[in-house]
Parts: structure tokens; C-alpha cells; sequence
């Protein structure tokens, strides 16, 4: 008894959900309606504009189905994505992609913290002279800022999911109107046909398979939070059409509005910088004032209050007895800390690309083998309490499902050899084809080593 309590987990019973679809489609508006996105949009403008709203559309549509079909099972089972992930690793084997989780949902509070710390720095330059950020003297107004930020952060997280949702209630009514700003004044600075006729200098040029793989990397990152929130709605659309409608609006409206602001400071200023894409340059070099800054500062909140709660879901994964605040506070206070990476690096785009490349590798084989063992070999079936069984079907070899894990090694060793192949790499992009390709593995290794009869539910 006493071992089969050390791997329980927490199932939301229908009685208990109370999201309902608009605030589900808050919720995940407000996930992509943010500082990194913005960030992200500026770095695809190297693909050219066109070219970036192709790959804006193709990566995103194939990501966030991803995340629909992660957001049944979270409304079926009322569990979270790294209780369920014990079903295909195993209840041992499922600690490797928490730790996954609980790494890229850090490092993407820090990108976010960081992002809104740079406007801090801003503030701090209009309300007492310090210097912002990237000038001698500038470090110190973005260390405050990120004390500033991770303070919010704590406050934020203190009551769990309630605060999220409300954070997301307030938050989507202003990055509406922000966004809604910042489109008329990029406009009223350059055309459409300005912005469709600009290219990034051949040495800073990125191809459509580049910007496949980035943006799949930001985006994938979201389908491991997906049963997290979806637990908590009653509604079969709001776990899957609302994560794919919200998610998808918030990436390509400020995906856009970075990419076009970007593009328009280009060509006004007839250099273009990638080290500055970022939305605090961009709002003052626009003249969008103080106001905009701490817009900036409160979207980083709502993503991040995503960010933190997958977080300490994934932390509480791996360590049973942390319960979800004390989760929540630990994982805020270790993203502090790494929001500090890229001063020692001493370049944000250099610490952003290497974080994505990381994040790319990983997530893409470890979220197939997930989706084909629940909709393919468990057909849409998972018992929940024996996900928490130590002698059920879920415990494989001691724990550990080594086909999983295996598949996902090799995932990780697919992608980069499919990145060495021109056309898959300038083109197509790896992360898609790897994940199919993994899909197909999983399916071949479990028929042999797990046949169906045995396993089915």
C-alpha cells in the first residue's frame, strides 16, 4: 500500500471543473499573446514575410492538433499531461520527460521574465535616467527587473489554477487592445507592400525548413501543458477546439505583429538587427510610451502563469510528495535563476536559439509516442487509477516502458541527422517528419514487444 501511494495522482472530477470555453480560449489566447512570441515573429522576419506566414500557418495548424488531441485526453481522464505520459513510459519512465517538461516550461519563463524585464529597464530609463539594458550601466535596471518579475510571478501562483484563470480574464482585454494599437501604428508606418517586398540581408537569411523547426519548438512546447487546463473543463470542445482556436489566434496575431514590426523598423531605419526583435526595442523605437511597456510586463504574466503551473505539475510528477504550491514556488524561484543566463552568455538571441534547438530535439518524439499510445494501442482508454499502480499494466519493466524511451532517444538522433539533409533541412524542416517517423517505430516495436491483446484496456 505504501508503495502504490508514493505514485498517486490527482484526478479532477467532473463536479470540480469549472473553466469554462472562454476561459479556456483565454487561457491559451493569452499563452501565444505574449513577449516571446512577439520575439519569435521578429525572428522569422529573416524568412522574409511571405515565406514566415507560410510557415507560420503550416507549423502551427500541425502543432496545435497536437495539443487538441492532448486536451481530450486531460477531459477524459481529469488528469495532468505527466500523469497520463505514465500510460506509454511507464510510471518510472514518465520522470525523464517531467524532467523534459519541467526544463523547457523554466527555460520558458525565463525567456518570458527576461523579455519583460528588458521593458522594466525601460521604465526605469524614463522614471530615474538609468540606462536600459544593452548600454554600459543597463545591467542593473534589468536585474531589478527580473526581481520585479519574479516577485509578480510568486503573487500570481500563490492560490494555484484560480489565479491563472484570473490573471487570463484580465490580461486577454488588454493584449487585445495593445495589439490592436501597435497593428495601427505599424501600419501607419509602412504599407503591406513595404512589408511583402522587404528581405533580410543574405548573410542573416533563414530558410523555410529553419523556421519550421523554430517555430515548431515554440509551439510543441505548449501540447505538454494541454491536459493540465483541459482537466478542468466539462466540455469536449472546450479540451479540444478551444486549446487549437486560442492557441493558434494568439501565436499568429503576435507572431504577425512581431514579424511586421520587426520588418517596418528594417526598413525605417535601413538596418536590420535580429539581436533586436525584441517587443521592449521595438514599442520604444515605435514611440508606443510607458504605457506599452507595461503591457509587455503584465502579457508575461499570463504566459507565464501557464508556464509555471506546467512546471510545478511536472516537478510534482517526478516528486509525489511536493504538493502543487510549494511546486509552484520552487519552480518560480529556479526560473529566476536562469533568467540570469543569458547576462553570463552575454547575448538573449544566442541563449534563445540554443534553447529552441534543445526544446526541438526533445519534445517532438516523446509527444508521438505519447498520442500513439493512447489513441492507437489504448484507443482513447487509459485507467486512471492504474496509472498509479505499481503491479497494474502501466508498470512495464519495473517501472519503465524501455520502448519508449528508446523511441525517444533515437528520435533525438533522427533530428539531427535529418537536419544534415538539405532538402528536409532549407525546405521541409525536421521536426514533423521525425515525429511521423517515430510514430511509426513505436507502433512496429510495441506490436512486437506489447502485443495489443495484452495490453489493451
Amino acid at each position: 500500500m505504501k508503495q502504490e501511494s508514493k505514485y498517486q495522482i490527482e484526478v479532477i472530477p467532473t463536479k470540480h471543473r469549472h473553466m469554462a470555453n472562454w476561459d479556456m480560449f483565454a487561457t491559451w489566447i493569452g499563452a501565444n499573446a505574449n513577449n516571446g512570441t512577439w520575439y519569435v515573429g521578429g525572428v522569422l522576419a529573416a524568412c522574409g514575410l511571405l515565406t514566415a506566414l507560410k510557415v507560420i500557418i503550416a507549423s502551427s495548424t500541425l502543432s496545435y492538433l497536437c495539443l487538441s488531441l492532448v486536451g481530450f485526453m486531460g477531459y477524459r481522464t481529469g488528469a495532468a499531461t505527466m500523469s497520463l505520459i505514465r500510460g506509454s513510459f511507464g510510471i518510472r519512465g514518465s520522470y525523464v520527460p517531467s524532467f523534459v517538461n519541467l526544463t523547457q516550461y523554466i527555460g520558458w519563463t525565463a525567456v518570458n521574465t527576461f523579455i519583460a524585464a528588458t521593458s522594466v529597464s525601460y521604465l526605469l530609463h524614463d522614471i530615474v535616467g538609468w540606462p536600459v539594458y544593452g548600454k554600459p550601466g543597463g545591467a542593473k535596471g534589468l536585474v531589478l527587473g527580473i526581481v520585479v518579475m519574479s516577485v509578480l510571478h510568486l503573487l500570481s501562483v500563490s492560490v494555484g489554477q484560480r489565479s491563472v484563470q484570473l490573471i487570463e480574464r484580465i490580461g486577454i482585454i488588454l493584449v487585445i487592445l495593445f495589439v490592436l494599437w501597435e497593428t495601427i501604428v505599424v501600419f501607419q508606418t509602412v504599407t503591406f507592400s513595404d512589408l511583402l517586398h522587404w528581405h533580410a540581408p543574405a548573410h542573416l537569411q533563414m530558410t523555410s525548413g529553419a523556421g519550421m523547426d523554430t517555430l515548431a519548438a515554440f509551439n510543441l512546447s505548449w501540447v505538454t501543458a494541454g491536459a493540465d487546463f483541459t482537466r478542468f473543463t466539462r466540455k469536449r470542445s472546450g479540451a479540444t477546439g478551444m486549446p487549437f482556436l486560442g492557441a493558434f489566434t494568439g501565436l499568429f496575431w503576435f507572431a504577425f505583429i512581431g514579424l511586421a514590426a520587426t520588418i517596418s523598423i528594417a526598413i525605417t531605419s535601413g538596418t536590420y538587427d535580429p539581436n533586436n526583435s525584441d517587443p521592449s526595442t521595438i514599442a520604444s523605437r515605435l514611440g508606443l510610451g510607458v504605457l506599452a511597456l507595461l503591457v509587455i510586463v503584465l502579457t508575461s504574466m499570463t504566459a507565464n502563469a501557464v508556464n509555471l503551473l506546467a512546471a510545478g505539475s511536472a516537478l510534482s510528477n517526478i516528486f509525489p510528495k511536493i504538493r502543487l504550491r510549494p511546486a509552484l514556488w520552487a519552480v518560480t524561484i529556479i526560473a529566476t535563476l536562469v533568467t540570469l543566463i543569458p547576462l553570463m552568455v552575454g547575448s538573449f538571441l544566442t541563449a534563445f536559439t540554443a534553447f529552441l534547438d534543445y526544446i526541438g530535439m526533445v519534445l517532438g518524439p516523446m509527444i508521438s509516442v505519447m498520442l500513439v499510445d493512447y489513441y492507437w494501442r489504448h484507443h482513447q482508454h487509459y485507467d486512471v487509477n492504474e496509472l498509479a499502480n505499481s503491479h497494474g499494466q502501466y508498470w512495464y519493466a519495473h517501472g519503465v516502458n524501455w520502448i519508449a524511451l528508446i523511441c525517444w532517444v533515437l528520435g533525438v538522433g533522427l533530428f539531427l541527422l535529418l537536419k544534415q539533409l538539405p532538402l528536409i533541412a532549407n525546405v521541409l524542416g525536421a521536426t514533423f517528419i521525425d515525429m511521423i517517423l517515430i510514430a511509426l517505430i513505436y507502433m512496429a516495436l510495441m506490436r512486437i514487444f506489447y502485443p495489443l491483446k495484452d495490453t489493451q484496456a
